[in-house]
This record gives structure tokens, C-alpha cells and sequence, in this order.
């Protein structure tokens, strides 16, 4: 339902912006001292576009709690767990210590899509180059490839830039598939 309204809030702004039948515009500054602009792609977006901002203000210590718990809760609550306990976990340990620009990774990180992450994170695939040089991604993917590492045996994984095996095999039910389980 909410990607709903974005749309139709998306839909009406691009008409509004669009129409000549307003002779009255207000102009909007496209530079905004100590912000970080989402990114819009396109009239529908998964977040807010370029006119919406996140403020970033480390002057205070109020404003960097409110600040640091609204980026904790966005890599907490993804709606994927293992990304959920692999940025929550990560972001908690580090966010303390992040200046400004650190920050500005951490939200470029966290405004990717769940799927595409967690592939680049493990090497199911390559990540963009803007990705790939994003300091935040990089120390997230040096964690999960430690683990992987230490903690799942080699067999267990895609080999690198192919797609993990699926766990059950659902589609195999003739003569030559197992009669029970995940083999």
C-alpha cells in the first residue's frame, strides 16, 4: 500500500512539476548544505526522491542519537533476515565511530535493494563499480566472507559470481529424485 502512494505522490508531482497552466512556481535550492539526497529513479522510486533529504547533523548529541538510531533501525528491519542480522549487527559495532562521510556510505549502502545486496555481499555476483568502492560496503562483504570462511564449509557454497544452490529440491519428485529431504 505504501509504494502505492509513493507512486501516486510521484505521478502527481511529475504532473504538477510538468503543467504550464501555473504561472506561480516555487523555486527549490538543489543544494542543501549538510544533506544527502536519495536517489530517484525514474517517476517511481523505492524511496523518496531528490526532494526529500536526509539531513545529517553531527552538532549535537541529540541529533546524532536520533540520527544513529534511525540508521540502526534501517539495517535492522530490511524484511530480509540474513541482511537484518548481518547490517544490524554490523552497523551497532561501527556506528559510533563513523564521521560524516561514513555516514553517507552507510545510507548509500542501506538505500540498495535486499536481493542485490546480499548477492554482492556474498559473492554470488560482481557488485557495481560504485559499490565495489563504497568503504561501508567493502567492510560489510571483508565480515561476510570471514565468516563464510571460518564458519561454512567450501562445499556448502556457490562458487564465486554463481548462484547458491536451493536447500530443497522441489522440482526433482521423478524417478531419479530422492524420496525425502534436501539431497
Amino acid at each position: 500500500m505504501a509504494n502505492y502512494r509513493r507512486a501516486l505522490f510521484s505521478c502527481h508531482r511529475f504532473f504538477n512539476s510538468t503543467s504550464t497552466h501555473n504561472p506561480i512556481s516555487v523555486p527549490i535550492s538543489p543544494i542543501r548544505p549538510k544533506s544527502l539526497l536519495r536517489p530517484c529513479v525514474g517517476p517511481f522510486s523505492r524511496f523518496y526522491c531528490s526532494n526529500q533529504s536526509l539531513d545529517i547533523d553531527l552538532s549535537s548529541e541529540e541529533s546524532k542519537r536520533r540520527l544513529f538510531n534511525r540508521l540502526l533501525y534501517r539495517s535492522r528491519q530490511r524484511g530480509f533476515l540474513e541482511l537484518d542480522l548481518v547490517l544490524g549487527k554490523w552497523v551497532e559495532e561501527h556506528i559510533h565511530s563513523m564521521d560524516e562521510n561514513g555516514i553517507k556510505s552507510l545510507v548509500n549502502v542501506l538505500d540498495q535493494e535486499n536481493p542485490d545486496l546480499w548477492k554482492w555481499l556474498t559473492g554470488q555476483e560482481q557488485p557495481p563499480e560504485a559499490i565495489n568502492m563504497n568503504p561501508v560496503f567493502c567492510a560489510v562483504r571483508e565480515k561476510v566472507v570471514n565468516n563464510l570462511n571460518n564458519f561454512a564449509a567450501p562445499e556448502t557454497r556457490a562458487t564465486p559470481e554463481q548462484q547458491w544452490v536451493r536447500g530443497w529440491d522441489d522440482f526433482k519428485k521423478g524417478r531419479d529424485g530422492p524420496a525425502s529431504g534436501n539431497q
